[in-house]
């Protein structure tokens, strides 16, 4: 079986040898990048599975990257690794098609699973999580069976799009769901008449989110949408 190939660009000189040394050690074939042009000209379609980007590079930080390397591959998945904590950052993270973040200092334990749990989605393909009877996330809890949806605010009863849609977000936690499996799935057509109806739901699904501070319902330019749990 082919080992699963990984583009690295991190510019700390230490961390860099480490990861390459370790993810080497458990079956990785990697490509190691000590700055965000190195990595963009490294990178080429069909010869990676994954990119590990450092937020803080110097010539071309990680989300110009990330935003070139998505021009050319829309569906490589790409992890970011960022001594920032800040909210914003992992948003925009988000929004370019980063799968997932860390942030610095992390245990090379904990990377390595979320490597795998990235290439698990990725290329056996994405699998729906099955949800419980009542999901609880923070302060927020949701019943599908029940159209019920409780926040700190209040009780909300749901109206049958907005159930169908947000239990679509919440099996596809952190995952994109496209604007086209949505219409098609919940609308059973992907018409104009339809999607400017599902903006309509979204702003109304976002306004309820609001309310649970880890959870934000992000739009991926170009592809659909993505409900993502905060660290």
């Amino acid at each position: 079986m082919e080992k699963p190939r990984l583009l690295i660009a991190e510019d700390d000189e230490n961390l860099g040898q480490i990861l390459n040394e370790y993810l080497n050690l458990k079956g990785y074939t990697t490509t190691l990048c000590r700055d965000g042009e190195e990595g963009a000209a490294a990178f080429k379609p069909g010869k990676f599975d994954l990119c590990i980007l450092d937020l803080m590079m110097p010539k071309k930080d990680g989300f110009q990257l990330a935003t070139e390397i998505k021009e050319i591959d829309a569906d490589i998945p790409i992890i970011f690794l960022t001594a920032k904590s800040m909210k914003e950052d992992v948003i925009k993270g988000f929004k370019i098609g980063a799968d997932d973040y860390i942030t610095k200092p992390f245990s090379m334990e904990v990377l390595l699973m979320r490597i795998q749990a990235v290439l698990h989605r990725t290329m056996k393909g994405a699998s729906r999580q099955e949800l419980p009877e009542e999901l609880v996330i923070g302060k927020l809890k949701y019943q599908h069976a029940n159209n019920s949806l409780e926040l700190p605010s209040g009780p909300v009863r749901l109206t049958t799009k907005e159930n169908e849609l947000l239990k679509l977000f919440f099996e596809n936690l952190n995952q994109t769901v496209t604007r086209t499996i949505a219409l098609k799935k919940i609308w059973k057509d992907d018409s104009y008449f339809n999607a400017r109806s599902m903006d309509v739901y979204i702003a109304k699904l976002r306004k309820y989110l609001r309310e649970e501070e880890s959870l934000k319902l992000l739009t991926v330019h170009g592809e659909g949408f993505k409900l993502v749990q905060m660290n």
